[in-house]
């Protein structure tokens, strides 16, 4: 994928969320991220587990947290950067090369995370809005994305 994409806006019932994405850190996973934004796939889908103080994770088109999209899993692009407050990385299984869709945005530091997860952005405004999602291992009344686009 040739496009360059610097900012990702994603739509929730509360408004609009910023993301700036990282290439420098993860260019297929920004890359995939922004082709599946782009091709609608994430408009409707829900923050299947949001944990206080830890972090909300949607992706899933299912919102079980068990599927993807359908395009082939990424290879993992670990960095040096920290899980911290607003950091968006990917989901994955125990294999480390399992990242496909979902992804999950930190509450606050997580920093055991770091290294063994791909950080593909962070929230530059909006982090409110993540931080009101309704709680839950899946939340009994979810938050979704409305839509989210790649520019």
């Amino acid at each position: 994928m040739t496009d360059t994409y610097s900012t990702l806006t994603m739509t929730l019932d509360g408004g609009d969320v910023t993301i700036r994405l990282r290439p420098d850190l993860a260019p297929e996973h920004v890359a995939r991220i922004a082709e599946l934004a782009n091709d609608g796939f994430y408009d409707g889908v829900v923050f299947h587990r949001v944990i206080p103080g830890f972090m909300a994770q949607g992706g899933d088109p299912t919102g079980t947290g068990m599927h993807g999209s359908d395009k082939p899993n990424l290879k993992q692009e670990f960095s040096k950067e920290p899980h911290v407050r607003g950091t968006c990385s990917m989901a994955r299984t125990m294999d480390p090369n399992s990242a496909n869709s979902q992804f999950f945005i930190c509450f606050d530091d997580a920093r055991f995370l770091d290294g063994q997860y791909t950080v593909w952005g962070e929230v530059s405004e909006g982090m409110e809005l993540i931080d009101a999602l309704p709680k839950g291992e899946p939340p009994a009344n979810p938050g979704k994305i409305v839509s989210m686009k790649a520019a």
